[in-house]
């Protein structure tokens, strides 16, 4: 089984900014697509961005391009979302996401194209 842990979340005034982090455990993390995704009450889960097992192919939401920047350091199994410039609308739950298809550059932005998932982790950003 897989293991998803993130962190990080908080309460940032806009325009300002934070990195979260996912910790994977249960399996070669190395070998896989992870992504992030939110979700805001009343809403349904939303892609944000995702990266594939090398690192070599990412893909964001329209939303945070130009903002928002994934990263991972398979040396430490975990997997990063550094946020910047953040809005008000940014509000959510983020989780993050494992598709366990190994060495695959496929970088999907359907959440069933994921397999696990944390448990979240809440950002709040004031106006």
């Amino acid at each position: 089984q897989v293991q998803l842990v993130e962190s990080g979340g908080g309460l940032v005034q806009a325009g300002g900014s934070l990195r979260l982090s996912c910790a994977a455990s249960g399996r070669t993390f190395s070998l896989y697509t992870m992504g992030w995704f939110r979700q805001a009450p009343g809403k349904e889960r939303q892609f944000v961005a995702a990266i594939s097992w090398s690192g070599g192919t990412t893909s964001y939401g329209d939303s945070v391009k130009g903002r928002f920047t994934i990263s991972r350091d398979n040396a430490k199994n975990t997997v990063y979302l550094q946020m910047n410039s953040l809005k008000p609308e940014d509000t959510a739950v983020y989780y993050c996401g494992l598709r366990v298809t190994p060495y695959s550059a496929y970088v999907p932005r359907g959440q069933n194209e994921y397999n696990y998932w944390g448990q979240g982790t809440q950002v709040t950003v004031s106006s």
